[in-house]
């Protein structure tokens, strides 16, 4: 009740947050990152000042919508991308535009020349995903997701995302997945095992994200503040495939990793757009036997997720 949506008008507002240099996803030298917050929701509280469980709130009488520089003490609003990103040099943009409209999104934020953009919204129709990954090819803009949770770097209190920060510890352990909810499960039990993370990415659970895999596990590898890697896969799609060719070519830390969806029926979509069985390369036994072979410690079961990786970094 009491919520306005004036996502239409795609407003942004910014925060200003630790660069997250130990994945590398944001390229300026500034030392910090600069947030966009794209397609804000008029409601009766918002993300401010810290709460006990880490998040920030902001209130509406400290919302400016006059499109000014922020020198009246307000979180500052603007209708266009392009004149947030000259006025305050913003490098970081988190979308949650509703899905008819954060493919444009997506696209104002690229043009803009926003380094990094996590979109958290579903939904988004795949015709409208193939123009975006089509246009971001030869450009320098890294895209997560979507339909993604974000990614967060504890060690440098930078979040970009919806996951809960709360029950993220510092640590060397790098977190990836398709799954946003199965990557706070395994964050819980790493962190109720004294495992900290370095940075947890979610690289979105739609057929066509714009980070994959592979992508991410080429800057844990260079990342020299990350010991392991537990890697999130599902049915659907070969991209733990590929992720088990980089492993056993050219991956030189230790992998934990976790498929779901062994009892999924073949053609029938389970819960994520991208999570459907449409051929062998897409059943979990397949990615599991892939991910084995190249040398990567497999978790049975959800729930052992926390131990698995610390025997594996143990050895």
């Amino acid at each position: 009740g009491g919520i306005e949506h004036a996502v239409l008008h795609l407003l942004y507002f910014r925060f200003w947050h630790k660069l997250m240099r130990d994945i590398g996803l944001v390229r300026s030298d500034e030392p910090t990152t600069k947030l966009l917050c794209q397609g804000m929701v008029l409601a009766k509280a918002y993300y401010r000042d810290s709460d006990e469980d880490g998040r920030i709130w902001i209130r509406p009488e400290e919302i400016d919508f006059h499109e000014n520089d922020g020198a009246s003490g307000k979180v500052p609003v603007w209708s266009v991308d392009g004149q947030a990103v000259d006025e305050t040099g913003a490098n970081t943009a988190l979308i949650f535009v509703p899905a008819p409209f954060a493919a444009d999104a997506i696209l104002e934020s690229t043009n803009a020349g926003i380094d990094t953009v996590a979109c958290i919204t579903e939904g988004i129709p795949v015709l409208d995903m193939v123009k975006v990954i089509r246009y971001m090819e030869d450009r320098p803009t890294t895209l997560i997701g979507p339909n993604c949770p974000g990614l967060i770097s504890p060690g440098e209190n930078c979040k970009v995302g919806i996951m809960p920060g709360n029950i993220h510890t510092p640590g060397r352990v790098g977190v990836v997945s398709r799954s946003g909810t199965l990557t706070y499960e395994a964050v819980n039990q790493l962190s109720e095992l004294g495992i900290g993370q370095s940075s947890c990415v979610g690289i979105g659970g739609d057929p066509l994200v714009g980070t994959s895999f592979v992508d991410v596990l080429k800057l844990f590898d260079q990342d020299q503040d990350t010991d392991a890697v537990v890697l999130i896969g599902e049915i659907g799609g070969t991209k733990e495939q590929q992720a088990a060719e980089y492993i056993k070519d050219h991956f030189s830390k230790p992998v934990i990793s976790l498929i779901v969806g062994s009892t999924a029926p073949p053609g029938r979509r389970m819960g994520h757009a991208g999570a459907i069985i449409t051929g062998n390369s897409a059943r979990a036994e397949d990615k599991i036997e892939a991910l084995r072979e190249a040398g990567a410690h497999i978790v049975p079961t959800p729930a052992d997720i926390g131990i698995t990786t610390q025997q594996a970094i143990s050895k």
